[in-house]
This record gives structure tokens, sequence and C-alpha cells, in this order.
């Protein structure tokens, strides 16, 4: 049975998809946004614990998307108990 202690959530970035979908490369979003590697890289890793509204902006703009499809709110795995 499993049982959820606590609701923690976690924003979930979907960058590495939307490049995938692309064929693009790290350095390639770098150029085409003016976006710094090591910001594009923790998007892409998912290890940003901050992001900046004009970067947000580059990349919806880049892949022609919104907001919700970048990012996602989502229950957390580990607050799930075995």
């Amino acid at each position: 049975m499993l049982r959820i202690t606590r609701t923690d959530y976690v924003i979930r970035c979907h960058l590495s998809i939307l490049m995938g979908r692309d064929k693009l490369r790290i350095a390639d979003v770098s150029r085409q946004t003016g976006l710094n590697r090591s910001t594009i890289t923790a998007l892409y890793k998912e290890t940003a614990t901050r992001v900046d509204l004009p970067a947000i902006e580059h990349l919806c703009r880049l892949f022609n998307c919104q907001v919700g499809d970048l990012f996602e709110h989502v229950r957390d795995d580990a607050a799930v108990n075995p």
C-alpha cells in the first residue's frame, strides 16, 4: 500500500523533450536564444533553482510553445512512501 505522507510538489522542465523534438543541442539553443549554456544545461538536467522571466520568454519563442508546455507542476515521487 502506498501512503502519501506529505504533499510535496516539484516543477518539472520539459526542455529536453522540446529539444529532442526539434533535434537541437544545448549549443544550438544557446546560439538561437542568446542564453548562457549553463542556464540551458541546468534547465535541461532539471537542476535549476530559479529561472529569469526573459529566459522563459526566449525559450517559449524558440519552441513556439506556452509556459505550461515548458514547465509542469507535479507531485514529487519522493513524497510517496511504500
